[in-house]
């Protein structure tokens, strides 16, 4: 049983849902990372979203476009990032750790060197945006081997075709994108959620996870009625831009307490 998979039980059986953060690795800065990390699961995160700083991010709005320029200046890249999970390893064993990003920097490390070095790090799973289910099936075949749950998105405008394939080859958990856009775009519209994931579930057996305009927690707890998990990442992003690298982590773990408690209530 995968890290993910025994979180999501254990949640279950607690009657919880899941909270589920995510940040770009190397921003503010390379340092802040790894207690950053710490910091979000001391205040009540489930799963980690570690964000790989890419150039051409096409999923994601300003916020984490800019994160991820941050991150580049600085020089991070896939295998920083590798080493950023082995460090949290050493003081985390438990926290599931999912890598998020574009295909550009596996290809460029290699498929096979990256599986690798991600599973002897300590990844528990990875979401590739432009890794269609279609198209993946020896990655995912190599991840699956390896003990790592390629996750995949769904939106407002997958197909029933389209979610059946995610359902066939996805493992984890789902990651439903709640809106038509990028990242820190829009207006979430619970209703439109609640009014889409049967067709899912109809299909999967897998935890879903909402994000996507998911920005307090209001729209946490509104989210969680309807399903397993919730996705936080453009706000969190924006809190560290406000807040500097010296109150990065303090901000965060501010943003964060009250949405993990809305989520308790």
């Amino acid at each position: 049983m995968s890290r993910i998979e025994a979180k999501f039980n254990a949640l279950r059986a607690a009657k919880k849902k899941a909270l589920i953060p995510y940040v770009t690795a190397g921003f503010p800065a390379p340092a802040s990372t790894v207690p950053m990390l710490h910091a979000l699961v001391e205040a009540g995160c489930d799963v980690l979203e570690i964000g790989v700083p890419f150039s051409d991010p096409m999923a994601d709005g300003p916020a984490i476009q800019r994160s991820s320029e941050a991150a580049l200046k600085h020089g991070v890249g896939l295998v920083d990032v590798i080493g950023m999970v082995r460090e949290f390893r050493t003081r985390d064993a438990s926290t599931p750790v999912v890598l998020m990003g574009y295909a550009n920097p596996i290809e460029a490390m290699g498929v096979e060197q990256f599986v690798a070095a991600a599973a002897k790090a300590g990844v528990d799973g990875v979401i590739v945006v432009d890794y269609p289910p279609e198209e993946c099936g020896p990655f995912a075949a190599l991840c699956a081997k390896n003990g790592i749950d390629q996750v995949f998105l769904l939106a407002p405008t997958s197909t029933d075709a389209r979610i059946k394939e995610v359902a066939r080859v996805g493992r984890g958990y789902l990651y439903y994108v709640s809106l038509k856009g990028v990242t820190g775009a829009g207006h979430i519209d619970v209703s439109e959620v609640a009014a889409q994931l049967p067709r899912i579930r109809a299909v999967s057996k897998l935890p879903i996870g909402v994000g996507f305009g998911i920005r307090d927690a209001a729209s946490a707890k509104a989210i969680s009625a309807v399903a397993d998990a919730v996705v936080i990442g453009s706000r969190i992003i924006e809190e560290i831009e406000a807040a500097g690298e010296k109150d990065a982590v303090a901000r965060v773990s501010a943003l964060i307490r009250p949405i993990r408690a809305a989520l308790d209530a």
